[in-house]
């Protein structure tokens, strides 16, 4: 069993991670809900998801390469906050309502772009931290 103070790092991280993430998905998706290439598409938790994935690669360098901090900076950043923050969830269920909605082109471009270009910025973030810390 996790030690307290892992499950309470874990349940901040996790509440500001959920909270940040509805904000940013509500703001993107209302900047750009009229925008005729996004208009109807889950660019909110597109940018969420690639922004996240950006971060676990930076933060997974800092936190067990570069820094090595305290024990508990690993379950709140990464398992707490990029955990509620990015969302395969929201994913499956937007794709899947872009199918039911008979936009499987989009519904295509959105899986792969999502899977592409989360593990690009995965890979970015864990590249450019080993070069710059």
């Amino acid at each position: 069993m996790a030690a307290a103070g892992t499950l309470i790092a874990v349940a901040l991280g996790g509440s500001a991670g959920a909270l940040a993430r509805f904000g940013l998905v509500s703001a993107i998706q209302k900047a750009t809900v009229q925008h005729p290439l996004w208009q109807g598409l889950p660019v909110g938790t597109l940018f969420v998801n690639i922004s996240g994935s950006l971060l676990i690669g930076i933060l997974y360098i800092l936190l067990t390469e570069k820094l090595l901090p305290g024990e508990h900076w690993r379950p709140l950043l990464m398992v707490g906050f990029l955990g509620a923050f990015t969302t395969f969830s929201s994913f499956s269920l937007e794709t899947l309502q872009l199918l039911e909605r008979g936009m499987a082109v989009q519904a295509l471009l959105y899986t792969l772009g999502s899977v592409v270009f989360c593990l690009l910025a995965s890979w970015l973030g864990m590249a450019l931290t080993r070069a710059l810390a």
